[in-house]
């Protein structure tokens, strides 16, 4: 099973995903959230893959996120609204992504990855 690993190589818990994700033999492709962001319809995949609300994939501790004032905003914005901010710039979306056939998850957490893959 071969998945996709959406990361920002300098964020530390997407290197820790990538570290358990080699050391446990999994089969991932490799794509920077940044050079190569996250369609509007990957995200619409993500939510409903993951079974998550849409708020759930926003990176709320990022800088974009805060100058953005998007903590007030996203209140009064509708899913397609709140899926085109997310599709603009890598750095809104909550990471790393991790897509397979069946799945999404959001972030990294061991147990989950464990579950899922193992």
């Amino acid at each position: 099973m071969k998945v996709l690993f959406i990361e920002y190589p300098k964020c530390s818990t997407c290197r820790k995903a990538k570290k358990w994700l080699e050391e446990n033999g999994v089969d991932f492709t490799d794509r920077h959230i940044v050079e190569q962001k996250p369609t509007k319809e990957e995200l619409k995949e993500v939510i409903e893959k993951s079974g998550l609300p849409i708020r759930k994939l926003f990176n709320t501790s990022g800088n974009v996120y805060k100058a953005l004032n998007l903590k007030s905003k996203l209140d009064t914005l509708s899913e397609d609204e709140m899926l085109d901010i997310l599709s603009s710039d890598g750095m809104l979306v909550k990471r790393p992504l991790l897509i397979g056939e069946n799945f999404a998850l959001v972030g990294f957490k061991e147990d989950a990855y464990t579950d899922i893959l193992l």
